[in-house]
C-alpha cells in the first residue's frame, strides 16, 4: 500500500483526510464540505478542497482496492446515459451480486466494442473469474460475451434479475445532480472510478443484519479509511 504524502501543505494531514472523505463519503458538493470544516473553526476554500480530492481521491481509492476481500464471482452489467459537457455519453458498469462495483467505465458509444472494453477490463482487473453474467437485453453483451468465449454464463433479458445493477446506478445519479452533472468525460471517470473504492468500503445493505453487527461493520471501515490515507 502507497502511503499518503501530506509534505507542502498548509493544512495539517488530519484536515485534508476529513475534507476527502466527507466529499466522497456522503452526497455533497465542494462548498457544502468548506461550510462544514467552517463550523468546526477550519477556514479553507471549496477550490482548495477540489484539488486535495483529485490529488488524494484515486490514491486513496487503490489503497482500499488493495485491501478489500474479493468479490463475488455472480456479476451484474448495465449502462445507463449520461450528459457530459453536453454531449450524450453512456456510463458502463459492472457490479456483483451483493452490490459492489466491479468497475465504471464512461464510453461515448453503446455498442459491441464498448461492451467487450468494459468485459476487458474486468476479466484483466478481478481477482475471481465469473460464474455468471447477468444483462439486459443489449445485444452488444451477447456479441462482446461470443467473442471472449463467455456466452455459456450469460444470462440476458433477465429484468427482475439484474434489479442489482439498475439500483447500483441510484447513488450515481444522486452526486450527478449534486454536481450539476459532469463537466467532461475525465473529471467523470475520474470521479466515479474513486467514489466506486469509498462505496464499496461503507456500504452495507442496513436492514439485513443487526445493530451489533452494523457498529463492528462501522469500525472496520474507520479501520480500513485510516489505513489508506495514512
Amino acid at each position: 500500500m502507497r502511503p499518503l504524502s501530506f509534505k507542502r501543505h498548509r493544512f495539517p494531514p488530519e484536515v485534508i483526510r476529513q475534507a476527502v472523505w466527507l466529499y466522497f463519503r456522503f452526497t455533497l458538493s465542494f462548498r457544502d464540505v468548506e461550510e462544514m470544516l467552517a463550523r468546526r473553526g477550519i477556514d479553507v476554500s471549496y477550490e482548495t478542497i477540489r484539488c486535495w480530492t483529485i490529488k488524494f481521491g484515486r490514491q486513496i481509492a487503490r489503497n482500499l482496492k488493495r485491501k478489500r476481500p474479493a468479490p463475488s464471482p455472480r456479476w451484474h452489467l448495465d449502462e445507463v446515459v449520461c450528459n457530459i459537457g453536453g454531449k450524450r455519453m453512456y456510463l458502463w458498469r459492472a457490479v456483483d451480486d451483493e452490490g459492489e462495483v466491479l468497475d465504471v467505465v464512461v464510453q461515448k458509444r453503446r455498442d459491441h466494442d464498448s461492451a467487450l472494453t468494459l468485459l476487458k477490463r474486468l476479466l484483466r482487473n478481478q481477482p475471481v473469474e465469473p460464474e455468471t453474467i447477468v444483462t439486459d437485453g443489449l445485444p452488444s453483451y451477447g456479441s462482446a460475451l461470443r467473442e471472449l468465449g463467455l456466452d455459456a454464463i450469460h444470462r440476458p433479458g433477465r429484468l427482475r434479475e439484474n434489479n442489482r445493477a439498475e439500483n447500483s446506478h441510484l447513488p450515481i445519479r444522486r452526486r450527478e445532480w449534486k454536481m450539476q452533472l459532469f463537466k467532461s468525460q475525465a473529471s467523470a471517470q475520474r470521479f466515479l472510478t474513486t467514489h466506486a473504492g469509498v462505496y464499496n468500503t461503507f456500504y452495507t445493505q442496513r436492514h439485513l443484519i443487526s445493530r451489533a453487527t452494523l457498529r463492528q461493520f462501522r469500525a472496520g471501515a474507520d479501520v480500513a479509511w485510516a489505513a489508506a490515507t495514512a
